[in-house]
């Protein structure tokens, strides 16, 4: 995977950790900054992460906000993972697809975490 200079390192437990401790907010955050380094990275800088976060907390609409969100997974995992894959992970077990995003951006941020 090549270096993004934009993509940052985020260690798994400490969101974890800040994920029980806000109570679910931190998640809604993760979903915005980690969607914003895949649409730039993806060539889609001006695709904003903003109104699909904005969708991912209205019923209904947040299934095209996941289904943007796997979309733009696959793209950036060189579709090593299908979207159609990632949207079905994301509606039954969303902490894997959490966990793949994550440890995919922090091998493009460039960062090797020694711990």
């Amino acid at each position: 995977m090549f270096h993004y200079a934009h993509i940052k390192y985020r260690n798994m437990v400490m969101q974890v950790f800040l994920f029980i401790i806000t109570l679910g907010i931190y998640g809604i955050y993760w979903h915005h900054v980690s969607l914003k380094e895949m649409h730039i990275a993806n060539g889609r800088a001006e695709v904003g992460s903003g109104k699909w976060t904005l969708l991912l907390l209205i019923p209904i609409a947040n299934l095209f906000s996941l289904w943007h969100y796997a979309q733009e997974y696959s793209r950036f995992s060189g579709d090593r993972y299908p979207g159609i894959v990632i949207f079905i992970l994301e509606l039954l077990l969303h902490p894997v697809v959490w966990f793949l995003a994550q440890r995919d951006l922090n091998r493009a941020s460039g960062v090797q975490y020694m711990g």
